[in-house]
């Protein structure tokens, strides 16, 4: 098996990198108060070190008083997370990396099992976080403004402090996916609407705040997903009609690149192709896209919570697709979280040391 096309080199903006290889944002909890560790610079640095061509972080919360359900999710506001962010950021540069942080508003949530709770009630667009289940406030015109805001800062403050780009989190049920589905956004001013494509005026006006604060040239990713948590066949777009009118506003505001969240990669979108769905981003947009789900494991992630291992398994399909122009970039997140020399014995061609995942990685920062 030949991986050597995930190897070649990609320049977009902000963004010169050695391989198509992404590690993908995963939440590790290891952020005491929100304040980023030096064990977590440590375990950001590693993966640069095993070669990894762009760290996305777990996903770090804005500056909203309810944007967490989890005291141990690192914040990126304030000097002493910012700080944290600095020797992060700092480590993967020395270690010839490129990084972004992936920023992030929770919305309604379920409260965290710890009984941990923030100072104020989770806000979202209709104070639900699926269908019948409400567990806070529903945001006033001043919060979504101040929300956009304190988007738009903390993509300043990534720029400011040397990141290569951000991500911003569309996806998996949280915030600004709030607003996309049908089922948590009832709103009847401009942010809610009975098409998916009104829908994304939030999304707009963050991406558009963003683009304002970081200038034309820094590279901006967002990343998006189709189900949801509660309901894994969930499609917000039944069809491509509704993909590109979902995903044209958030292009002409200011995306360079479309994270595609599926959870198996070689699951197609829609009956009429097998092209995955940043097969299909990329396809109706043009924009450079990233795959992501299930790649090099035997399981899903959602499996991993669970309590399922994974073993690891062939690239071929991985390879095949990407060899055929579906997609530009790859987001590989348990193999990299479990091993942070997972890229260089993929180049090496070292499949014999690739190890299993099994759910003791998630509670560990591995450095080896």
């Amino acid at each position: 098996m030949s991986t050597n096309s995930l190897f070649t080199p990609f320049k977009l903006k902000t963004l010169d990198l050695k391989n198509r290889i992404v590690m993908a944002p995963m939440t590790r909890s290891f952020s005491p108060n929100g304040i980023p560790t030096d064990e977590v610079a440590a375990y950001y640095q590693k993966r640069a070190e095993g070669q990894v061509g762009l760290i996305l972080s777990e996903g770090t919360v804005i500056n909203r008083p309810s944007s967490s359900n989890d005291a141990n999710v690192p914040h990126f506001h304030g000097d002493q997370a910012l700080a944290g962010w600095k020797k992060v950021i700092d480590g993967v540069h020395n270690a010839g990396g490129q990084m972004g942080p992936q920023i992030w508003h929770m919305g309604i949530m379920d409260n965290h099992h710890s009984g941990w709770v923030p100072p104020t009630p989770f806000e979202g667009p209709s104070g639900l976080n699926r269908p019948g289940f409400s567990n806070g406030n529903t945001m006033t015109s001043k919060d979504i403004e101040n929300t956009i805001l304190a988007f738009g800062q903390a993509a300043a403050d990534a720029k400011n402090l040397g990141f290569d780009t951000i991500e911003i989190h569309g996806a998996h049920d949280y915030l600004i996916d709030q607003f996309f589905w049908n089922a948590t956004n009832l709103r009847t001013d401009e942010y809610g609407g009975k098409t998916l494509s009104e829908r994304t005026r939030f999304a707009v006006a963050v991406i558009k705040e963003i683009r304002k604060r970081v200038g034309e040239d820094f590279a901006i990713i967002i990343r998006l997903s189709q189900f949801k948590p509660a309901d894994y066949d969930y499609k917000l777009a039944k069809t491509p009609q509704e993909m590109e009118a979902w995903l044209t506003p958030l292009v002409d505001a200011g995306v360079d690149i479309l994270h595609c969240s599926q959870r198996r990669f070689w699951e197609p979108e829609f009956e009429e192709s097998d092209l995955n769905f940043a097969g299909w981003a990329k396809k109706l947009t043009g924009k450079a896209t990233i795959t992501v789900g299930s790649v090099g494991l035997s399981g899903d992630f959602f499996g991993a919570f669970a309590g399922e291992s994974s073993q690891p398994t062939s690239l071929e399909e991985l390879n095949r697709r990407f060899d055929r122009g579906d997609f530009d970039l790859v987001a590989v997140g348990r193999p990299i979280l479990a091993d942070p020399n997972w890229v260089a014995k993929i180049k090496a061609g070292k499949t014999e040391e690739l190890r299993e995942f099994t759910k003791e990685a998630l509670g560990e920062l591995s450095l080896s």
